[in-house]
């Protein structure tokens, strides 16, 4: 990160920190629509995918909760230059990967959400991976207190 002098703010942390929140506020969005059984949002899956979605055990709907808020809290911390940004995004990728173990590998996510579904959560695992990398940087850096 260069340009970053040890305590000073760096102009990439607001870039990255808005983009982040922006990002892992589409994932709360999701999150709600889909916990609020939001008809309009919810119109776009099928049938089976919906049935999918609605019979997730309790402790994944928690595991998913602690993903996407975790991920949001996280962004607003890391924008406050809080170093707390960096475990609380170790927690939400944690969060997310056992997630994504029951989906892949414990039921029949992939089946349901197709090839699609899976490049979708790589991504989402690769921002996860940068974020906590980023705020691990910053907070090496002094940049996050």
């Amino acid at each position: 990160m260069s340009g970053t002098t040890k305590g000073r703010t760096p102009w990439h942390i607001w870039v990255v920190g808005i983009v982040l929140l922006l990002w892992n506020g589409m994932g709360a969005f999701d999150y709600i629509m889909t916990q609020t059984a939001n008809e309009a949002y919810m119109a776009q899956f099928s049938e089976e995918q919906l049935a999918y979605f609605y019979g997730f055990p309790v402790w994944t709907v928690v595991l998913w909760a602690v993903a996407v808020w975790g991920a949001v809290l996280g962004s607003i911390l890391l924008l406050m230059r809080r170093a707390l940004a960096h475990l609380v995004f170790i927690i939400s990728l944690v969060a997310f990967v056992l997630n994504a173990v029951y989906s892949f590998g414990l039921s029949n996510g992939l089946e349901i959400m197709g090839t699609g579904g899976a490049i979708f959560s790589a991504i989402i695992l690769l921002v996860e991976v940068f974020a906590v990398l980023y705020a691990n940087r910053m907070k090496a850096g002094g940049v996050l207190q």
